[in-house]
């Protein structure tokens, strides 16, 4: 991740504050941390949705924080527990419109062209834009730009996570690696991943509205 280029990132433990960045919970007096197993009344994991800043508002922040001549309608705003994703559509490159003639392979480098200076040109602002929003939400802010059928996602994060896999699993990850679907066992993972969002994305959508709900309550209950 270009750290240098895109705004502030999250440092040791402790810099940024109390409560921000996933994982990180808070210390009640004499008492163990928030959301580790054994302690608190998170779900399993370690973690809980309740110890991050609510973010189901950020999509109307963005909108109205952003500058109005930088995309073309509203940014997709997209959020988890670590991170916010913000993409917009660019307005279209006044050459590649007017040419009707113009190859693709001519269209695309025009959009990826239009797509850099926006990142070039829009840095320092973005930085700015981001710093907000991570002080806001408690959440790391990556940016994207779309032009046609050309999309580039500037900056991201990468999160390991850590499993245990029995051996007909690791069969499975193997054969996609053995395939040349995926480079490596975690890559094919990330692939299944995907693969299954993409075949449950309602059922995972009712399911994340659906712990949204709880956490809410969850939160508005004493804190013991």
């Amino acid at each position: 991740m270009n750290t240098a280029e895109e705004g502030p990132q999250h440092g040791p433990e402790g810099e940024d504050g109390p409560g921000f960045g996933p994982g990180r919970g808070r210390r009640g007096p004499g008492g163990p941390r928030r959301g580790h197993r054994g302690g608190g009344f998170g779900r399993p994991g370690g973690w809980q949705q309740a110890e991050l800043p609510p973010a189901d508002d950020a999509a109307a922040w963005f909108t109205g924080r952003l500058p109005s001549d930088w995309f073309v309608g509203p940014a997709s705003v997209s959020v988890d527990r670590e991170e916010i994703i913000v993409i917009g559509q660019l307005p279209p490159v006044g050459a590649q419109a007017a040419d009707a003639e113009e190859s693709e392979a001519q269209s695309d480098a025009a959009a990826a062209g239009r797509i850099s200076r926006f990142r070039e040109d829009t840095r320092l602002e973005r930085m700015k834009i981001a710093a907000e929003a991570e002080a806001r939400y408690g959440r790391k802010v990556a940016w994207g730009a779309q032009l046609g059928n050309t999309q580039a996602l500037f900056t991201h994060l990468s999160v390991p996570v850590m499993t245990r896999l029995r051996q007909p699993e690791r069969q499975v990850l193997d054969t996609l690696v053995d395939a040349g679907v995926a480079r490596s066992r975690s890559e094919a993972l990330a692939w299944a991943v995907n693969l299954v969002g993409q075949h449950t994305d309602e059922w995972l959508t009712s399911l994340r509205q659906a712990m949204s709900e709880v956490d809410k309550l969850r939160a508005q209950g004493p804190d013991l």
